[in-house]
């Protein structure tokens, strides 16, 4: 099966894997294929073809994001959300940051370097700023421009804080005039209605793999926000 014109959506839990194939084939995020490996163990090659990649992709939510904010599926995107017990102040067990063995960002920045998206979204938890110093850091050493800001839940109607870093990493490798992307975005939109349609798609038959799920899941409508902001002032 050709790869041409598909998304890739990378996600090594099976509960979550199968979601994925779910919305897909419902037709509520860009059809593609689901890989359950490791991103360790994905090649810069095993990407050849799809117009769209999502990692750590979960539930579907940045994927599904993207259709909010009028992103086509046709249109170049690479998305993730790192796992953030490695820095999140509320995950179980020792928080090492960049010593501990779940912080993935390293494998996923060696496919960016590698493959040069032109656009990458991402996202991790608000809780102290060493991590997000290191992946801008990193991405504009790979000549991304990079812009941030920190977003919650409630800016979009949800019943709970949640507040998120959400990061933009924009190619400049033509050398075009700096776009400013902190300064742009800073006039992100507080509020945008939820039709709940990637939450009522799919049956639960496991209580506590969804429950940890969507702990781990990124909130679609605030991403959706963020994306469009950036779409708005790149257009």
């Amino acid at each position: 099966m050709t790869t041409r014109g598909r998304a890739y959506y990378n996600e090594i839990d099976p509960y979550c894997a199968q979601w994925l194939r779910n919305l897909i084939d419902a037709g509520h995020i860009a059809p593609g294929d689901v890989d359950e490996r490791s991103i360790v163990d994905v090649q810069p090659s095993d990407l050849s073809g799809y117009v769209q990649c999502h990692f750590f992709a979960g539930l579907g939510g940045w994927a599904y994001a993207a259709r909010l904010a009028g992103w086509p599926d046709s249109r170049p995107v690479w998305t993730g959300s790192c796992p953030c017990p490695p820095f999140s102040s509320a995950a179980r067990g020792r928080r090492a940051g960049f010593e501990d063995p779940r912080d993935l960002w390293p494998a996923w920045k060696k496919l960016i370097a590698s493959n040069a998206p032109s656009i990458v979204f991402g996202e991790q938890v608000a809780h102290g700023s060493s991590w997000i110093d290191r992946t801008s850091a990193d991405l504009e050493a790979l000549d991304y421009e990079v812009g941030a800001a920190v977003l919650p839940a409630i800016g979009v109607g949800q019943d709970h804080t949640r507040p998120r870093v959400y990061f933009v990493g924009y190619t400049n490798r033509n050398r075009e005039p700096s776009m400013h992307l902190n300064a742009e975005m800073a006039g992100l939109p507080g509020h945008r209605s939820d039709a709940g349609e990637m939450v009522q798609s799919n049956g639960v038959s496991n209580r506590m793999a969804v429950f940890s799920a969507f702990g781990n899941a990124v909130v679609p409508q605030v991403a959706a926000e963020f994306i469009g902001a950036f779409a708005e002032c790149a257009a």
